[in-house]
Formats: structure tokens, sequence, C-alpha cells
């Protein structure tokens, strides 16, 4: 069987070699990975020792875990975080499905309510609940759980189903982009040249081809070369990346557009967030709670000269972009809105990529916010809307 998976993790394009596939077989074989029933050891704790054994390299984790879950089927990962809650309350039994009119009659509640509602519910309830509209648990119609529908709630374990959630109740592991993805067309590449600008400048030579042969021509054909200074690309680009949630489903044209990005501009920074920007990003998902860079500090460091670029779907609770606590992970004093302006106002040159199909636009409310925040400078991640929005950081 791990015969199988080795090749599958050389297919995904993995550097694994024989060497390392036999030190897990040794680890196995060492009881590294300890059986905890009858049919052998946990596939989880197996994840965490073929990782361990096979990648050398941090930045091949998210090839890794596509070729792993690919291999076994969709197995789900186990995230790596302490769950608060019991663990058989999460646990999805019920997926009830309301009509048109029952999803309409639900209340909305506002924040201040829902945040003090939770806070009671937290207080009186006793054990695992399924269904319902009251109490934490799976399925139905409260607002706090997961697996059920309400237009708006505080999402308690388990995966997103209608995306409506104001709050998250637990911490995700988030994975890096992947800037060696390679790329299926040379058209994001291509489109992105429109915002490189070329200059002479610094002493390092390189021959003008041109001029060498029309000097050399005047100069009844002895050669006579003529040199000039080297080109460089001086456009330097700021940019900033939503992850996680929702943009799960945009992951590989996202990793082509940061391929591409990061070929085609040779002064490039770039920090991740989280639905909408606040008071930190961070530069490697895996520590982004360990490694934060303070926006304020971002904007000091690089100046107006920096072309800032969002890529996000922009869809989310309005309270993440109007809301202070509206971060579905923790307390900002602050809303996103305010640091949206701060970054605008910062880097005159901006645009937002968004990733989500134009079509859809209209029917997302926070996408309607986030564009006027940022002047109507949002455009789809397609040929065109990339050749649109280089036009726009070239002026």
């Amino acid at each position: 069987m791990l015969i199988d998976f080795f090749y599958t993790l050389r297919a995904a394009k993995l550097p694994v070699s024989v060497k390392e596939y036999l030190m897990l077989l040794e680890a196995l074989q060492a009881g590294v990975v300890g059986p905890r029933s009858e049919d052998g050891w946990s596939l989880d704790d197996f994840y965490f020792l073929a990782r361990t054994t096979l990648v050398k390299d941090e930045k091949h984790f998210d090839k890794f875990d596509r070729a792993f879950a690919a291999y076994f089927k969709g197995v789900e990962m186990v995230a790596d975080f302490k769950k608060e809650l019991p663990e058989e309350w999460l646990r999805k039994l019920l997926d009830k499905e309301l009509t048109d009119e029952q999803k309409a009659a639900l209340q909305k509640m506002d924040w201040d309510e829902l945040m003090e509602t939770l806070k009671k519910r937290l207080e009186e309830q006793q054990g695992r609940h399924e269904g319902g509209n009251k109490w934490i648990g799976t399925g139905g119609t409260s607002p706090f759980g997961h697996g059920g529908y309400n237009p708006q709630g505080v999402r308690i374990g388990g995966p997103g189903k209608n995306r409506s959630a104001v709050k998250v109740w637990e911490q995700r592991a988030y994975r890096d982009y992947d800037d060696t993805q390679e790329l299926g067309t040379r058209n994001i590449k291509v489109a992105l040249r429109r915002l490189r600008k070329f200059a002479r400048q610094g002493s390092h030579l390189e021959l003008d081809l041109p001029d060498t042969i029309r000097s050399t021509a005047a100069n009844a054909g002895w050669l006579d070369i003529k040199m000039v200074p080297e080109r460089h690309n001086n456009v330097k680009v700021l940019l900033l990346m939503d992850v996680g949630g929702t943009m799960d489903d945009h992951i590989q044209r996202v990793e082509e557009l940061f391929s591409a990005v990061k070929s085609e501009f040779k002064h490039l920074e770039f920090y991740y967030f989280h639905n909408c920007v606040y008071d930190f990003m961070w530069k490697n998902n895996r520590r982004r709670f360990a490694e934060k860079f303070d926006t304020w500090d971002i904007i000091r460091k690089y100046n107006k000269d920096y072309k800032l670029i969002f890529v996000g779907d922009a869809t989310m609770s309005p309270y993440e972009i109007l809301q202070p606590g509206g971060s579905v992970e923790y307390h900002n004093e602050e809303p996103g809105a305010e640091w949206l302006q701060r970054l605008t106002h910062a880097f005159p040159h901006h645009a937002w990529i968004n990733p989500e199909p134009q079509g859809a636009w209209e029917y997302r409310q926070s996408i309607d916010i986030i564009r006027r925040l940022i002047g109507d400078r949002m455009y789809p991640l397609t040929l065109k809307g990339l050749e649109e929005s280089m036009r726009l950081l070239s002026k």
C-alpha cells in the first residue's frame, strides 16, 4: 500500500527519495506510531509521521497535504488546535434542509444580541444537542453550532455550510499559497507585464545591439561595440492575499497568480490576511499567531511607490468589515474598514483582484461594501480583469 503512496507523492512533484521512504517504513516498524485499534495505526498519526519523514521543506507542505488527501480519498485531516467544547457536540449528525419560507422566517439578531445570547447558551447548556433552533449543536436552525441553517450565527466546530457565520469558534490551520505552482497558461504573466516599467540605471552594462550595428556600418565595417546601462524592472508590488475559509475554493487560481507575480516582479513583498485586513498580517500561515506583522509597521515600512494589490473574494459577514470585534477569529479593536482606508490612503496606486465570479458580486453585501471603500477598484481574476487592473496601476 505504501509503495503506491510513495509514487503518488512523486507524481505530485514532491522531492521524496527512496531513502526517506525507507525511513518512514523503519519508523512504522519501530512503533513510532502505535496502533490504537485492531485496524492498525491512526491515520492522523500516520499523516504527521509521513510529513515529518518525507517532507524536508515547509514550502512543500501544501503539495503533500493535497497528495495525501487524494491518495486516501478525501479522508479528513486532524486540525492542529484544541477544542474548547466537548468533541461529541461537534459531530454532524443531522443535515436538515429547510424550505425557502422557513429560511425567510428566521430572525436575524444584531451583533450585541448574538454575542449575549451565545454567552447565555454556554451557561445553560448541559449536553449535546441535535437539530432545533435554540441550543448549540448540529443541524437545525440555531444560530450556534454547525451543519444547519441560520442567516447569521456563530459556527462552533465542524465545517461551514452556508457561509453565513459572523464568528467562528475554532483556530483553523491555513496553508501558504504555493509559489512554485506551474501555470497552465502564460496569459496571467502576459497580463501582469503591463505593469512592468523598465528603466536604464546603475553602472552594470549590457550590449546595445542595434547601436552597435549602426556604428559598425558607419565605420566601414570595423567593429564598434556600444554598451548601455542594464535595464532593471523598477516596479514595486505589495501583495496582500486573503487565505482560508471561502478562499479555499480558489486556491489553484490564486496560486497561479502568486507564481506569476513572483516571476514577473523583482521587488515584491507579500502578506496574508483572513477575510478582511485588521491590525496585523502574517507571512507564514502555520505560524500566523506567533509571527505577526503589525499593519501600521507595514504601512510605515513601504513608501507610496509600491503598487498595492489585494487578492480576496471579499465574501464575509458585513460585521467583519464594519464592526469592532467583527473578526471571526479574535476581537479586533478597530473595524476592518478603518484599516482598508488607511492602506488605500498610504498607497494611492491600489487595486483588488477578486477570484469570485463577477456575476455573483451583486449578491454579496460585503463585496459591495469593500468596492465602495477602495473606490470601486475591484477587478475579477480573469485575463480582462488583470489587464484592466494592471493598466490602472501603471498610470
